[in-house]
């Protein structure tokens, strides 16, 4: 155990959330999603040819959970935590895919 700013951290990574099938789990959703927004962002367009931003957004959070999580980061802050984890990330990342469905074969 050491101490950054007073604060007494832990370098424990026992919790099933930081184990190293969750953060492969993490980098393997996100990396082809984060690609597949970068490379060829035409196929996340709905039927009219509109995309959704207001997901979109959410999912791109997603996203970045999904690479702190994944590269094994885990920040000091509970709120940091929290909006970069794997419990807001890994939904994310599911709508991302799942709009990604709807967009290719509706």
């Amino acid at each position: 155990m050491t101490s950054i700013r007073g604060r007494r951290v832990t370098t424990d990574s026992r919790h099933w959330l930081h184990s190293g099938w969750a953060s492969a789990l993490s980098l393997l959703l996100a990396s082809p999603l984060a690609l597949l927004l970068l490379i060829h962002p035409a196929a996340m367009l709905d039927a009219n040819g509109h995309y959704s931003h207001s997901l979109l957004m959410l999912v791109m959070l997603g996203v970045a959970g999904g690479f702190v999580h994944g590269v094994g980061f885990v920040p000091l802050a509970w709120y940091w935590r929290a909006l970069f984890g794997p419990l807001l990330a890994w939904p994310l990342l599911l709508l991302g895919y799942g709009l990604l469905y709807q967009a290719q074969f509706s």
